[in-house]
């Protein structure tokens, strides 16, 4: 029976295995090694390209501020972005190669596992003939002694056949996970590479369109470029200037945002864009959703900001009414005025401040905080703090890899949690798109 038990579990961890494939798409051409070593070559000449418009666009930022300077520096910018559109299009085509072969390979170790089935069943099926017959049936059942060991012996190979069997097929499942990591890997690199033609491509558009509005302006026309300078001047004091705002306190500039943005990512490595994403997002959430206060620390119930009304399970008790009220005591704030988020459909709200946190969260991150701001004491409602905070979360999600992937899963890990590839894709394509934008007025800023 034992052995029956531990064969029904291989069987369902197979089964799960099977079900599980990520299939991608099987329209790229496998490549061939010749193939293969001229896309590799390309790749490594368009790499050294790159380097030499880094160095030319490192060299005219000093000569910023003049007709010429400006002209050809977004010379030297466009045709870097077109060398990296270049060097990620030929990425592609040697990923889509390795997508296809690895697709095919799982494909045959699956045709694999499904014959070691089919194998390990009829095995199975003869061991189980034998074990319904008792040696001494089997002693009647033969007509002498010869025949007797014979079939002790067949009994014997079932016994080892059955061993080999599980061990060949452990070996194959083994060997299917690994290329089924590789394969994600794989895709997400293609996924990755793809963002960046399409964000390279705009950038190329946009300088483009600016390289030809400078190129219009004759060199002795000095006051016309004076004129293109002070424009780019208001438009970057502006920016800076512009209101970020802040769910469940006072908005600060977008400037200081970026600031404390650019701390976090020093810590994490956290791109800046995408922490401010993660703000702006959740300050919207804050506009639909609304806020609530505790009224009753032993039930954790509450009642709206704004409408009065009573709302059950505002917050989870003991898990989060304790570090809350120990939160807001260290602060001088009065918990029962402080808001936090309403409860949703399904779950408690509770969460503190413009990133969002639930008090118990926030008491978990609270000693890298510490450490990171270099701080005695972590306010969830003080702007630098939150935002390292969210950083720090990024992070340990996976943000600070970089690519779109990464950073797309991470976001949609930091709205929905285990749930993330269901519930969070929505929030997750919002901040992206948001990322998108705040690196353009970042990349400004530091320009001008």
């Amino acid at each position: 029976m034992a052995f029956r038990a531990l064969f029904g579990g291989f069987l369902i961890v197979l089964v799960f295995v099977t079900s599980g494939i990520f299939v991608a798409p099987t329209s790229a051409q496998e490549l061939s090694e010749s193939e293969r070593e001229e896309l590799e070559e390309e790749y490594d000449k368009l790499q050294e390209e790159i380097a030499q418009w880094e160095k030319i666009l490192a060299e005219t930022r000093a000569q910023k501020g003049t007709l010429q300077g400006d002209v050809t520096a977004l010379n030297a910018q466009i045709r870097e972005a077109e060398a990296q559109i270049k060097a990620k299009n030929n990425a592609i085509s040697r990923l889509g190669g390795e997508i296809k072969q690895r697709n095919t390979r799982i494909g045959e170790l699956e045709t694999k596992i499904g014959s070691g089935q089919q194998s390990l069943a009829a095995m199975l099926r003869r061991q189980n003939q034998v074990d319904d017959l008792t040696l001494f049936e089997i002693a009647l059942a033969t007509e002498n002694a010869f025949s007797l060991f014979e079939d002790v012996d067949n009994m014997i190979s079932v016994q080892i056949g059955l061993h080999e069997e599980f061990a060949e097929l452990r070996g194959v499942k083994a060997e299917t996970e690994a290329e089924r990591e590789a394969l994600a890997a794989r895709q997400d690199a293609e996924l990755d590479a793809r963002y960046v033609v399409e964000t390279k491509k705009a950038q190329v558009a946009k300088d483009e369109a600016e390289k030809q509005r400078l190129l219009a302006i004759k060199a002795n026309e000095e006051a016309a470029y004076n004129q293109v300078l002070v424009e780019r001047q208001a438009q970057a004091a502006a920016i800076r200037a512009r209101l970020f705002p802040l769910r469940d306190t006072e908005g600060i500039e977008f400037g200081d945002a970026v600031a404390y943005a650019q701390q976090a990512s020093a810590k994490t490595g956290v791109r800046p864009a995408l922490i401010l994403a993660i703000l702006s997002q959740e300050s919207a959430l804050g506009t639909n959703v609304g806020n609530c206060y505790v009224t009753d620390l032993t039930t954790g119930d509450g009642k709206g900001k704004n409408t009065g009304t009573p709302f059950l399970g505002v917050m989870k008790v003991p898990r989060d009414t304790v570090p809350f009220e120990r939160i807001t005591t260290a602060l001088g704030k009065d918990w029962s005025t402080t808001p936090v988020s309403c409860p949703q459909p399904g779950g408690y709200g509770g969460a503190m401040g413009p990133t969002q946190f639930i008090p118990s969260t926030w008491e978990m991150f609270e000693g890298r905080l510490k450490t990171a701001l270099g701080v005695s004491a972590t306010n969830p409602w003080n702007a630098g703090h939150a935002i390292m905070a969210t950083g720090i979360y990024l992070a340990d999600v996976g943000a600070s890899a970089g690519g779109y992937s990464a950073e797309h899963r991470a976001a949609a890990t930091y709205y929905a949690g285990s749930g993330w590839a269901t519930r969070g894709q929505t929030y997750a394509n919002s901040v992206m798109a948001k990322a998108t934008k705040f690196q353009e007025d970042i990349d400004f800023l530091a320009d001008n």
